[in-house]
C-alpha cells in the first residue's frame, strides 16, 4: 500500500478536532465546536452554503460546499458526511473518519476539479434517524434535482485483518472475506456501475474492496440503510455508501472506546486516496 505522509498527517490532524464528544445535546459545545471547524474548513475551498432545518423544535444546518466539474453539462455528484456522533461518544471512526476523508476530498477537488460537479455536503442529526439528509433529499427530490451519484462517507478508519474479524448479516459470509481488511460499497441497482469504477479506483491504491448491491432500497436488509445513502435510496438516486462496515467490524462502534488510536491511519488514507482517484474519472 503506498503511502503519503502529507495526507496521512492531514487527516490525522482533522480527526484531532472532529473526534470529540459532539451530540448536539449531550455535548452542545462539541457539537458547535466541530460544525464551526467543518465550516471553516469547506469555506477554505470554496463559498459554502448553509441548509437549515428544523428538529425537535431547533434550528440544525447541514453545509454544502458545490465544486465546479471540468466537463460541462455533467450532473453532480453528492458525497456527504455526518459531522455529529452518538450521544457521549469521541466517535472518530463514526463519523470523524467520514468527515476527515471529506474535508481532504474538498480540498484535492478544489485544485484539481473532477470532470462532474461536487457537491460535498456535511450532514447534521445522522446520529438522531438521519434527520439531515432526510431533509435534503426532501429538498432536492422536490426541485427536481439531477445527480449521477451520491455517496456517504461513513465509518472508513477500522481495520482489523484478523481472521474471523469480519462478520455479516444472515448468509452474507459464504460470500465475502472473514477478515476486516477491505473497503465496503453498499449502493443500488442505478449506482452499480459508478461502483464497480470506485471498486477498481480502490484497488488501484492497493485498498481491498467489496461491493454488495443493495435491491428493494436495502429493504431486504435493513443492516445496509443504516446512514444517510438511504433517503436517497428512498428519494429515488443513485446512491451508496462507502463504509468499512461499523459495528460488523468494529467493536468500538458507539462506546467511548471510539478513538483516533483505534483507527488505521494508512488505511483510511488509502482510502481517501481511492476515492480521490475514482471520483477523478467519473
Amino acid at each position: 500500500m503506498t503511502r503519503e505522509p502529507n495526507l496521512q498527517q492531514r487527516l490525522r490532524e482533522h480527526l484531532q478536532q472532529v473526534a470529540q464528544p459532539r451530540d448536539p445535546d449531550w455535548s452542545p459545545l462539541g457539537h458547535r465546536q466541530v460544525e464551526q471547524y467543518v465550516q471553516k474548513q469547506l469555506s477554505e475551498c470554496g463559498p459554502v452554503e448553509p441548509f437549515p432545518f428544523e428538529a425537535n423544535g431547533c434550528q440544525h444546518r447541514n453545509w454544502i460546499l458545490k465544486l465546479p466539474g471540468s466537463q460541462p453539462g455533467r450532473r453532480p455528484i453528492l458525497i456527504g458526511a455526518h459531522f455529529d456522533a452518538a450521544p457521549a461518544t469521541p466517535g472518530a471512526d463514526d463519523n470523524a473518519s467520514g468527515v476527515a476523508v471529506l474535508l481532504e476530498l474538498a480540498r484535492h477537488f478544489a485544485a484539481e476539479p473532477a470532470p462532474s460537479p461536487l457537491w460535498l455536503v456535511a450532514f447534521d442529526l445522522e446520529e438522531r434517524g438521519l434527520l439531515g439528509s432526510k431533509a435534503y433529499a426532501r429538498f432536492l427530490r422536490q426541485q427536481r434535482q439531477p445527480l449521477r451519484l451520491m455517496l456517504s462517507l461513513e465509518m472508513l478508519g477500522y481495520r482489523d485483518p484478523t481472521p474471523g474479524s469480519q462478520r455479516y448479516p444472515a448468509s452474507l459470509e459464504r460470500l465475502y472475506p472473514d477478515r476486516g481488511d477491505y473497503i465496503g460499497l453498499i449502493g443500488n441497482w442505478p449506482a452499480l456501475g459508478d461502483l464497480l469504477r470506485l471498486q477498481r479506483s480502490f484497488q488501484q491504491v492497493g485498498i481491498p474492496c467489496c461491493w454488495l448491491p443493495a435491491g428493494q432500497r436495502g429493504l431486504f436488509l435493513p443492516v445496509t440503510r443504516l446512514s444517510d445513502h438511504s433517503p436517497f435510496w428512498d428519494a429515488g438516486y443513485p446512491a451508496a455508501m462507502v463504509t468499512d462496515t461499523a459495528f460488523l467490524r468494529n467493536p468500538h462502534y458507539h462506546k467511548l472506546s471510539d478513538t483516533l488510536e483505534t483507527l488505521d491511519l494508512a488505511f483510511l488514507s488509502g482510502v481517501c486516496r481511492g476515492l480521490r482517484q475514482g471520483l477523478g474519472s467519473l
